[in-house]
């Protein structure tokens, strides 16, 4: 199964530990969503936003893996899962169905963050752009 990571799962690292048969296929972007940190953890959760894109990675995981990841991800309560069609390829992620205010990330949140940004070679302005209260 193929899965978008676009929070603290890029990071390589986190990712290999948490889902051991996890392989890293490549960056993409998700268009049409924009990051947002928000919830009581301050979390990274994507929202629909037009003319915008979420940069993130494709991951290759099995069905152990997601069962990982659905403890992690606090699904079906924190998050939901969306699915998207990557050339013809189910593509699953996670989104948060309660839309709360923006919440600042931790640091050692967000630097698991930016580690991941530089594991999977994406582009740090969304990022930072992210990290910006709406106006």
């Amino acid at each position: 199964m193929l899965y978008f990571a676009y929070g603290s799962n890029l990071n390589h690292f986190q990712m290999k530990t948490r889902c051991k048969d996890s392989i890293f296929i490549k960056k993409y972007n998700l268009k049409g969503y924009r990051l947002n940190f928000r919830s009581k953890y301050r979390a990274a959760d994507i929202e629909k936003k037009i003319n915008s894109i979420v940069p993130g990675g494709l991951f290759e995981i099995s069905k152990s893996d997601e069962d990982k990841l659905d403890v992690y991800e606090d699904f079906p309560i924190l998050y939901k899962k969306l699915y998207f069609k990557y050339y013809n390829k189910k593509v699953m992620t996670y989104i948060m169905p309660n839309k709360s205010h923006f919440r600042y990330p931790t640091e050692r949140y967000l630097n698991v963050i930016k580690r991941g940004y530089k594991d999977c070679k994406l582009d740090k302005k969304y990022l930072i752009k992210a990290l910006q209260p709406i106006k």
